[in-house]
């Protein structure tokens, strides 16, 4: 399939420079464009990859409009990331599309379901009593969606996602384990998307909650009684320990941690493999990393890091003190 350039820009918006009638086959990064295709600078770093590449076309923002109508056809947006993100958009709605049943033949759908008419249930789904799913939500082959959990609109979840199973809840017992219960169910707002093999525990009392536009990678653990809150995204293998509060519009990096019962206020950013061992209160990026060691070791040099800054200043102080006593002294 090809598009012009005028077609992308009717739809998309943003100022072209060159041909419209121009076609584009393709989407590409600049460096591994070739002639047909359309390409996106968004970041500095690749401004050197501008005036090598073979990109038909490059969408870039007012800063790189010369550079890039120098070398060819552009079209300048004063976010270009964000273009090409719709762009991806424009370009799967105009591929063919092949036919498919809403509900694949190997779907199991308990009677007393609730799914919309226009939701698409994939291959192998097991869909359990009391679930509703809302209108146009993709569930993609072998997704279990355990009893009495809700998911909304326009929401799409990969393959293997499991919602709704039992948290980890266990009293001890004599040496033993007895199970807690699970009693609470599993709520996912509108517009949320759900990567690979994801699995939200349904809540021990109160149900676990994922708000709306909520967007979660492959291999995230999101445990019982958790509540994150509208647009926060998750990076792969990032793991939530139950009873945590995750505010709106945060960010939680590949691999990393929150502990149970924590609390993050919207706009919080957790850097990639960090630990969230205490609430974080105050929007901004954080990162915590540290050498695995014994506890109560660990729990001392964790203290001990955080008066460094204060004790770096006190050294510049003395350091400062010992130079004039040493100028007094040469001085006499």
């Amino acid at each position: 399939m090809s598009l012009r350039l005028s077609a992308v820009v009717a739809a998309l918006g943003g100022e072209l420079h060159g041909d419209a009638d121009l076609l584009v086959e393709g989407l590409a990064s600049l460096e591994a464009a070739h002639a047909g295709q359309l390409s996106f600078l968004s970041h500095p770093k690749y401004q050197h990859q501008l005036a090598s590449t073979h990109a038909s076309c490059v969408v870039v923002s007012p800063q790189y409009q010369a550079q890039a109508s120098a070398r060819g056809a552009c079209i300048v947006t004063e976010q270009p990331y964000l273009y090409f993100a719709r762009l991806t958009q424009l370009w799967k709605k105009s591929l063919p599309v092949t036919s498919q049943p809403l509900r694949h033949p190997s779907a199991v759908i308990d009677p007393l379901a609730v799914v919309h008419p226009t939701a698409r249930i994939g291959a192998l789904c097991v869909i359990d009593a009391g679930v509703v799913i809302g209108a146009d939500t993709v569930l993609k082959s072998r997704v279990t969606v355990a009893e009495n959990c809700r998911i909304g609109a326009r929401c799409l979840l990969h393959p293997g996602v499991v919602i709704g199973a039992d948290g980890f809840g266990f009293a001890p017992n004599g040496g033993a384990w007895e199970k807690i219960e699970q009693l609470g169910n599993v709520r996912i707002g509108d517009d949320v998307e759900i990567g690979a093999n994801t699995c939200i525990d349904r809540g021990a009392l109160q149900d676990t909650v994922i708000e709306n536009g909520v967007k979660l990678d492959n291999l995230i653990q999101i445990g019982h009684n958790v509540h994150v809150g509208a647009h926060t995204a998750m990076a792969g293998c990032a793991g939530v320990a139950g009873s945590a509060t995750i505010g709106a519009h945060c960010t939680v990096g590949g691999g990393a941690v929150v502990l149970g019962h924590l609390t993050l206020a919207d706009g919080v950013n957790i850097s990639a493999a960090s630990v969230a061992t205490r609430s974080i209160l105050k929007p901004g990026h954080y990162t915590g990393l540290f050498p695995i060691d014994d506890n109560a070791a660990w729990e001392k040099n964790a203290a001990s890091v955080k008066h460094l800054a204060t004790l770096r200043e006190r050294i510049r102080a003395l350091e400062a003190q010992v130079k004039q006593l040493i100028a007094g002294a040469a001085s006499n």
